[in-house]
Protein backbone atom coordinates (compact mmCIF):
# COMPACT_ATOMS: atom_id res chain seq x y z
CA UNK A 1 0.00 0.00 0.00
CA UNK A 2 1.33 3.42 -0.98
CA UNK A 3 2.55 5.57 2.16
CA UNK A 4 3.23 9.23 2.17
CA UNK A 5 6.30 10.74 3.58
CA UNK A 6 7.22 14.04 3.67
CA UNK A 7 8.10 16.43 6.44
CA UNK A 8 6.36 19.69 7.01
CA UNK A 9 8.38 23.10 8.41
CA UNK A 10 7.30 26.39 9.54
CA UNK A 11 8.59 29.46 7.75
CA UNK A 12 8.05 33.22 7.87
CA UNK A 13 8.71 33.83 4.36
CA UNK A 14 7.73 31.78 1.19
CA UNK A 15 10.63 34.02 -0.60
CA UNK A 16 13.30 33.39 0.62
CA UNK A 17 12.80 29.61 0.35
CA UNK A 18 11.72 29.83 -3.55
CA UNK A 19 15.11 31.92 -4.36
CA UNK A 20 17.06 28.60 -2.91
CA UNK A 21 15.21 26.56 -5.02
CA UNK A 22 15.86 29.04 -7.75
CA UNK A 23 19.62 28.76 -6.97
CA UNK A 24 20.03 25.20 -6.44
CA UNK A 25 18.17 24.42 -9.91
CA UNK A 26 15.09 23.31 -8.24
CA UNK A 27 12.27 22.66 -11.82
CA UNK A 28 9.11 24.71 -10.89
CA UNK A 29 6.14 22.49 -11.19
CA UNK A 30 2.66 24.15 -11.04
CA UNK A 31 1.03 27.27 -8.76
CA UNK A 32 -2.64 26.26 -8.12
CA UNK A 33 -5.02 27.33 -5.37
CA UNK A 34 -6.73 23.92 -3.61
CA UNK A 35 -10.07 23.35 -2.55
CA UNK A 36 -10.24 20.82 -0.13
CA UNK A 37 -13.43 19.02 1.22
CA UNK A 38 -12.89 16.77 4.15
CA UNK A 39 -15.49 14.22 5.27
CA UNK A 40 -15.82 11.92 8.27
CA UNK A 41 -17.90 9.14 9.15
CA UNK A 42 -21.38 10.77 11.53
CA UNK A 43 -19.75 9.08 14.62
CA UNK A 44 -16.16 10.88 14.24
CA UNK A 45 -14.18 7.66 13.89
CA UNK A 46 -11.85 8.95 11.07
CA UNK A 47 -10.42 11.98 12.91
CA UNK A 48 -10.55 10.00 16.06
CA UNK A 49 -8.34 7.66 14.33
CA UNK A 50 -5.73 10.48 13.04
CA UNK A 51 -7.37 9.44 9.49
CA UNK A 52 -8.43 11.93 6.74
CA UNK A 53 -10.79 11.20 3.76
CA UNK A 54 -10.52 14.59 1.48
CA UNK A 55 -12.01 15.58 -2.32
CA UNK A 56 -9.47 17.77 -3.44
CA UNK A 57 -9.88 20.23 -6.60
CA UNK A 58 -7.50 22.82 -7.95
CA UNK A 59 -7.60 26.21 -9.69
CA UNK A 60 -4.39 25.90 -12.09
CA UNK A 61 -2.87 29.49 -12.51
CA UNK A 62 0.53 28.16 -14.35
CA UNK A 63 1.17 24.72 -15.33
CA UNK A 64 -0.38 22.15 -16.39
CA UNK A 65 -3.90 21.24 -15.51
CA UNK A 66 -4.79 17.86 -12.74
CA UNK A 67 -7.93 16.56 -12.50
CA UNK A 68 -9.93 16.62 -8.55
CA UNK A 69 -8.83 13.62 -6.38
CA UNK A 70 -10.54 11.57 -3.49
CA UNK A 71 -7.65 10.96 -1.33
CA UNK A 72 -7.53 8.54 2.34
CA UNK A 73 -5.13 8.93 4.68
CA UNK A 74 -4.42 6.44 7.28
CA UNK A 75 -2.65 7.29 11.30
CA UNK A 76 0.66 8.55 11.15
CA UNK A 77 3.28 5.67 11.56
CA UNK A 78 6.45 6.48 13.61
CA UNK A 79 9.60 8.05 12.24
CA UNK A 80 11.66 11.47 12.00
CA UNK A 81 9.36 12.45 9.40
CA UNK A 82 5.62 11.82 8.99
CA UNK A 83 4.56 8.48 7.35
CA UNK A 84 1.21 7.40 6.52
CA UNK A 85 -0.46 5.48 3.97
CA UNK A 86 -2.18 6.90 1.43
CA UNK A 87 -4.43 5.92 -1.15
CA UNK A 88 -5.25 8.67 -3.94
CA UNK A 89 -7.86 8.54 -7.28
CA UNK A 90 -8.38 10.99 -9.74
CA UNK A 91 -12.11 11.57 -9.75
CA UNK A 92 -14.40 13.08 -12.69
CA UNK A 93 -15.20 16.20 -10.66
CA UNK A 94 -15.26 17.19 -7.22
CA UNK A 95 -18.95 16.99 -7.58
CA UNK A 96 -19.24 13.61 -8.40
CA UNK A 97 -16.98 12.65 -5.38
CA UNK A 98 -18.99 14.60 -3.07
CA UNK A 99 -22.45 13.19 -3.83
CA UNK A 100 -20.50 9.33 -3.41
CA UNK A 101 -19.49 10.25 0.29
CA UNK A 102 -22.66 11.99 1.31
CA UNK A 103 -24.29 8.98 -0.57
CA UNK A 104 -22.59 6.33 1.81
CA UNK A 105 -23.27 8.57 4.75
CA UNK A 106 -20.14 10.73 5.25
CA UNK A 107 -19.84 14.09 6.53
CA UNK A 108 -18.41 17.10 5.69
CA UNK A 109 -16.54 18.66 8.28
CA UNK A 110 -15.16 21.79 6.76
CA UNK A 111 -13.54 23.44 3.52
CA UNK A 112 -10.22 24.83 3.39
CA UNK A 113 -8.74 26.50 0.78
CA UNK A 114 -4.76 26.50 0.47
CA UNK A 115 -2.45 28.26 -2.49
CA UNK A 116 0.59 25.80 -3.32
CA UNK A 117 3.33 26.90 -5.21
CA UNK A 118 5.09 22.95 -6.34
CA UNK A 119 8.49 22.63 -7.59
CA UNK A 120 10.82 19.35 -8.30
CA UNK A 121 14.62 18.87 -5.81
CA UNK A 122 15.72 15.73 -6.83
CA UNK A 123 13.67 12.65 -5.85
CA UNK A 124 11.49 15.12 -4.02
CA UNK A 125 8.37 17.49 -4.22
CA UNK A 126 8.79 20.70 -2.49
CA UNK A 127 5.31 22.22 -1.78
CA UNK A 128 5.22 26.18 -0.91
CA UNK A 129 1.97 26.54 1.49
CA UNK A 130 0.15 29.28 2.09
CA UNK A 131 -3.12 28.89 4.25
CA UNK A 132 -5.58 31.26 5.85
CA UNK A 133 -4.63 32.25 9.16
CA UNK A 134 -1.69 30.26 9.59
CA UNK A 135 0.51 31.67 6.92
CA UNK A 136 3.37 29.92 5.16
CA UNK A 137 4.70 26.41 5.17
CA UNK A 138 7.36 23.89 3.67
CA UNK A 139 6.63 20.31 2.77
CA UNK A 140 8.96 18.37 1.80
CA UNK A 141 7.67 14.77 0.29
CA UNK A 142 10.15 12.26 -0.91
CA UNK A 143 10.97 8.28 -1.47
CA UNK A 144 12.76 8.14 1.60
CA UNK A 145 13.75 10.03 5.24
CA UNK A 146 16.96 10.54 4.17
CA UNK A 147 16.09 12.49 0.20
CA UNK A 148 13.88 14.60 2.86
CA UNK A 149 16.61 15.60 4.81
CA UNK A 150 19.12 15.92 2.40
CA UNK A 151 16.69 18.21 0.37
CA UNK A 152 15.82 20.50 3.70
CA UNK A 153 19.60 20.87 3.69
CA UNK A 154 19.93 22.10 0.76
CA UNK A 155 17.42 24.59 1.21
CA UNK A 156 18.78 25.83 4.35
CA UNK A 157 15.92 24.57 6.33
CA UNK A 158 17.75 22.18 8.63
CA UNK A 159 17.39 24.66 11.92
CA UNK A 160 13.26 23.83 11.36
CA UNK A 161 11.57 21.51 13.28
CA UNK A 162 9.38 19.11 11.81
CA UNK A 163 5.48 19.38 12.50
CA UNK A 164 3.77 16.56 12.85
CA UNK A 165 0.06 18.13 12.86
CA UNK A 166 -1.95 17.74 9.36
CA UNK A 167 -2.88 21.43 8.39
CA UNK A 168 -6.88 20.40 8.99
CA UNK A 169 -5.83 19.65 13.08
CA UNK A 170 -3.78 23.05 13.11
CA UNK A 171 -6.44 24.74 11.61
CA UNK A 172 -8.88 23.46 13.98
CA UNK A 173 -6.26 24.39 17.29
CA UNK A 174 -6.55 27.91 15.89
CA UNK A 175 -10.24 28.38 15.16
CA UNK A 176 -10.90 26.55 18.23
CA UNK A 177 -8.72 29.03 20.65
CA UNK A 178 -9.65 32.10 18.39
CA UNK A 179 -12.98 31.41 18.70
CA UNK A 180 -13.47 31.57 14.82
CA UNK A 181 -16.07 29.37 12.63
CA UNK A 182 -14.23 26.13 11.15
CA UNK A 183 -16.92 24.85 8.50
CA UNK A 184 -15.29 27.31 5.89
CA UNK A 185 -11.43 28.31 6.06
CA UNK A 186 -11.23 30.53 3.40
CA UNK A 187 -8.74 33.22 2.25
CA UNK A 188 -11.83 35.73 2.15
CA UNK A 189 -12.94 34.24 5.63
CA UNK A 190 -9.60 35.22 7.10
CA UNK A 191 -9.27 38.48 5.63
CA UNK A 192 -12.77 39.37 7.54
CA UNK A 193 -11.52 38.00 10.75
CA UNK A 194 -8.32 39.85 10.70
CA UNK A 195 -8.87 43.02 8.81
CA UNK A 196 -6.83 42.08 5.79
CA UNK A 197 -7.50 42.17 2.41
CA UNK A 198 -7.40 38.50 0.37
CA UNK A 199 -5.11 37.91 -2.42
CA UNK A 200 -6.29 36.74 -5.71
Amino acid sequence: MPVEIEAKLKVESLEAVRERLQAVEAVFVRDVTERNLQYDSADGRLRRGDSVLRIRSLEVHRGAALPATLTYKGPRLPGRVKHRTEIELAVPDAESATGLLEALGYVRLCLLEKRRETWQLESCHVELDELPYLGSFVEIEGPDEASITRVQQRLGLSDRPHIPQGYIALLHQHCQSHGLPFAEITFARAAEHTGTRSEP
